[in-house]
């Protein structure tokens, strides 16, 4: 299958990759050529000017990015899924605002869900938006964990706008509405505060909102509907599992090339412990394209189950590939710890695997 990513832009991403790492703050010249390479589209409709992908494209992408830099998989997964977002329940207005944009790179975009105290089900939100006598809204409180903040052009907001009825038992409660945030408003302040322990060039930051305020024309969405949107969101197939593909790739390809390099691929057990470590990136890979491909009875259970079994396989798969480069791998700076330690963090993203298992029983018992 022909690479979607050019070898030049591959070039940039890997060079890049172990810098920011170390830096702990993205790289801006890199995703500047991200927003030129024409990828950013890939979850837009043809008539917005994007390709009009569907999962399965977007999932290839992400994992050809977390092959040779998953932190920036971590942002276009978001753009994606914002853009995805805006092309489902946008109105036509929005849609002709923003996805050109979204699509020829102009602007990337960012969700901005998570907060403090919130919980992985992201059922109470201290922020809140009130509606102004003039029909605007005003937003306040803080967002936490959100990738590309600060580099974003446009912000997935999620706040609560109304007292929940009940606290809900999915992802997201009723009362909750999202808003998109443009970054020149004044309101919003990102801050690159977290010292992530992985992950760590991918703009994963704070947002304030203090009197952030929006038109009623900024909001996807009903009011109060938010709950309904995040339950589709898995539905789509697009699954973070694929960031979790790419970084196994990854570790794989660390594993050959230490076995070509030391003269081990003579040795029958080196070649077969390499076989079964293939053999379980194959796997997670097809799991992965089962959920783009929407063709189970469930498809979203289906991604849900993508992003628990390659999340957890790929952190697997790292830690047996650090312990076959034995104390080549054990080096500050070696490439398998910062991959061991992107994994790690793809069972914090939401959903968060524990998060993917509460889901997932509770269709067993709803």
């Amino acid at each position: 299958m022909r690479p979607l990513l050019t070898a030049g832009l591959r070039a940039r991403l890997s060079e890049t990759a172990d810098k920011t790492d170390h830096a702990g703050e993205p790289d801006r010249e890199v995703l500047a050529a991200l927003r030129a390479s024409g990828l950013l589209g890939t979850a837009v409709p043809v008539r917005h000017g994007g390709a009009g992908g569907d999962a399965v494209a977007v999932n290839r992408v992400v994992e050809e990015i977390a092959q040779v830099n998953p932190s920036v998989a971590i942002i276009a997964f978001q753009h994606f899924a914002v853009s995805a977002r805006i092309s489902e329940w946008g109105t036509e207005e929005q849609r002709e605002r923003w996805l050109p944009r979204l699509a020829d790179g102009t602007w990337l975009a960012a969700s901005a869900w998570s907060e403090t105290g919130a919980g992985a089900a992201k059922r109470n939100l201290a922020s809140g938006g009130k509606r102004l006598a003039d029909g605007r809204w005003r937003l306040d409180g803080s967002k936490t964990f959100t990738t590309g903040a600060g580099v974003a052009d446009l912000y997935l907001v999620l706040v609560q706008t109304a007292r929940p009825a009940d606290a809900g038992t999915g992802y997201g409660a009723d009362g909750q509405t999202f808003f998109l945030v443009e970054a020149d408003n004044p309101g919003l302040v990102p801050e690159l505060g977290l010292d992530l322990a992985g992950m760590r060039g991918s703009a994963t930051g704070l947002i304030a909102l203090d009197g952030c305020v929006v038109a009623d024309a900024d909001r996807l969405g009903p009011a109060g509907g938010a709950a309904s949107i995040i339950a589709g969101v898995r539905e789509s197939g697009a699954s973070l599992g694929a960031v979790s593909v790419g970084i196994a790739q990854a570790a794989f390809d660390l594993a050959v090339c230490h076995a070509k390099g030391h003269g081990l691929l003579d040795l029958p057990g080196v070649r077969h412990r390499l076989v079964d470590l293939a053999t379980r990136v194959e796997t997670a890979r097809a799991v992965v394209a089962g959920a783009g491909a929407r063709t189970s009875g469930a498809p979203g259970l289906t991604t849900l189950h993508s992003k628990l079994h390659a999340s957890v396989a790929a952190e697997e798969i790292c830690l047996d590939v650090a312990r076959t480069l034995g104390s080549a791998g054990y080096r500050e700076g070696a490439p398998i710890g910062r991959l061991l330690a992107d994994a790690r963090g793809i069972a914090f993203m939401g959903p968060t695997n524990d998060l993917c298992r509460d889901l997932v029983a509770a269709a067993w018992t709803g």
